[in-house]
C-alpha cells in the first residue's frame, strides 16, 4: 500500500479478519455460485462482467475500489460487514472525502494508480456523481447477493422512487465559450518544436472530438487506418469516413468532413507522415507530443495515449480558457463552467450544434446512439445524405474564431 494506506483494487493486502471471509453479511444459505472467498475476489468477479466494455469497467472499478478502501481504513471492517448505517455515512463521505491528504489527489498531473501519490478522489463529488456512485454500488451489492456471496444488500433499504426530472443536457459549451476554447488553442505558444507539436496535437484532438462527436475511449481505441474513402453510388462523389468502434463494441460511420480531413492532413504533416493514412494503418489517432517519423523509422508506431493522458490534454486547454476568461473580466460563473468542462462536454456540444441544424436521425447515427448496418444499400444511401448534411452544418471554423458566425457553406 501507499503511505496513505491505499492500494489499487486487486492489490490490497489486509489481515484475515478484514478479508471478508468472516463478514457478518456473508451468505450461509449454501447457494453460493462464486469461487471467491474474500471481498476483493468477489468484487473482481463482478468486474469481470465488464471486460468487453473498458469505459464501464473503469467506472465500476473506481466505485468499488473507493468503497472497499473506505470500509477497511475508515470503518475498520470488510465490505461484507457493511450495514445500512455504514453506507449512509459513506454517502456523506463522498461529498467531502476527509482526511483530504489520505483520500484526495494533489492538484496537477494525475498520478498512476500504483504511484505513491495516487489517491481515489480528485475532490468532493457533486450530488449527481454521488447518486451515480450509489447506483453502481447498489448494482454490485445486488449481484453479490444473487451470486450467493452476500446475505443481503444493505443499499436496497435506501432506494427511493422519485419522479425523474425532465431530461436535459446542461454540460455543453455555448457559442461564446466554444469560441473561447478555439481562441485558446490558436494562441498556444509555437516558438519551440515541442510547443508547435503540442499546438498541432491540441488542435487536432479538439477538431476530432467535436467534428466526429467521439467519446474519449473512442479516441484511444480507434486508429488512423479507420479513415477510408468510398464513392456515392448515385453521384460517384468520393467521400471520407471514419469507421469508429464505440460503446458496447458497436460500429458506426462518422462523416469525415472536408474540414476534418484538412485538420487530419495538417496534423499528420506535423508528425512527418504522409498526408493521408494508409488502409488499415495501425497508428493511433493521437500521438505522443515528442514522436516524429524522422526519429522513429517505419514501421514503429507509438502506443496510443491513455484515457488519462487525453483527459489531461483537454483539461489543460479548458483551464487555460477559464483563466483567460477571468483575465478578460468576463465573469466567474462562465469561467467556472469552462474549467469544469470535460471530454463528454465536447460530445454534447457537437450534438447540440448538430441537432439545431439537421435531421435528428443523422445526429443519432453520427453520435452512435444506435447501431448501423453498413452493407445495406438503402442505409448506404441514407449515409451519403447524412454525410452531406453533417458536412454543411457542422464546422470547426478555425478561420472565423472571434468573428460573427459565418453562413454555412453547401455540403460537399
Amino acid at each position: 500500500m501507499t503511505p496513505a494506506g491505499l492500494a489499487p483494487l486487486g492489490e490490497i493486502t489486509v489481515i484475515d479478519a478484514l478479508s471478508g471471509r468472516s463478514g457478518t453479511n456473508r451468505s450461509r444459505a449454501g447457494n453460493r455460485q462464486l469461487a471467491a472467498d474474500t471481498d476483493q475476489q468477489a468484487v473482481m468477479a463482478w468486474l469481470a462482467r465488464f471486460a468487453d466494455s473498458p469505459n464501464t469497467l473503469a467506472n465500476a472499478r473506481r466505485e468499488a475500489e473507493r468503497l472497499l478502501l473506505w470500509a477497511l481504513i475508515e470503518r475498520d471492517k470488510p465490505l461484507s460487514s457493511l450495514t445500512h448505517e455504514d453506507l449512509l455515512i459513506y454517502r456523506r463521505f463522498l461529498a467531502n472525502p476527509q482526511p483530504a491528504d489520505r483520500w484526495v489527489m494533489a492538484p496537477g498531473r494525475k498520478a498512476g494508480r500504483r504511484d505513491s501519490r495516487w489517491r481515489p478522489f480528485a475532490g468532493p463529488l457533486s450530488e449527481a456523481s454521488i447518486r451515480q456512485s450509489m447506483v453502481v454500488l447498489n448494482s454490485m451489492m445486488s449481484w453479490l447477493v444473487e451470486a450467493g456471496y452476500l446475505a443481503g444488500n444493505p443499499l436496497s433499504l435506501s432506494r427511493t422512487r422519485r419522479k425523474a426530472p425532465p431530461p436535459r443536457i446542461v454540460r455543453f459549451l455555448e457559442a461564446d465559450l466554444w469560441d473561447a476554447i478555439r481562441q485558446t488553442i490558436l494562441t498556444l505558444p509555437q516558438e519551440t518544436p515541442r510547443q508547435r507539436a503540442s499546438y498541432a496535437r491540441a488542435r487536432w484532438l479538439f477538431s476530432l472530438m467535436f467534428l466526429g462527436g467521439l467519446r474519449i475511449s473512442e479516441v484511444v481505441h480507434n486508429i488512423m487506418g479507420d479513415f477510408f474513402m468510398r464513392s456515392d453510388p448515385k453521384t460517384g462523389a468520393q467521400r471520407w469516413w471514419l469507421q469508429a468502434t464505440g460503446k458496447g463494441d458497436k460500429a458506426r460511420l462518422i462523416p469525415a468532413t472536408a474540414e476534418l480531413m484538412v485538420e487530419l492532413m495538417n496534423y499528420r504533416r506535423s508528425l512527418e507522415l504522409s498526408a493521408l493514412p494508409q488502409p488499415a494503418e495501425p497508428s493511433p489517432l493521437v500521438f505522443p507530443v515528442a514522436w516524429r517519423r524522422s526519429t522513429h523509422p517505419a514501421p514503429a508506431w507509438p502506443e496510443p495515449l491513455t484515457r488519462s493522458a487525453i483527459h489531461v490534454i483537454l483539461k489543460e486547454i479548458f483551464a487555460r480558457a477559464a483563466e483567460q476568461w477571468r483575465r478578460d473580466g468576463r465573469g466567474d460563473a462562465q469561467a467556472q463552467k469552462l474549467a469544469a468542462a470535460s471530454a463528454h462536454w465536447l460530445r454534447h456540444t457537437a450534438g447540440s450544434n448538430l441537432s439545431n441544424q439537421i435531421d435528428l436521425k443523422h445526429v443519432r447515427d453520427t453520435l452512435g446512439h444506435v447501431s448501423i448496418a453498413t452493407t445495406s444499400i438503402y442505409l448506404h444511401g441514407e449515409d451519403d445524405a447524412r454525410h452531406a448534411a453533417v458536412s454543411g452544418a457542422h464546422r470547426m471554423r478555425w478561420d472565423a474564431v472571434g468573428d460573427a458566425p459565418a453562413a454555412s457553406s453547401p455540403g460537399q
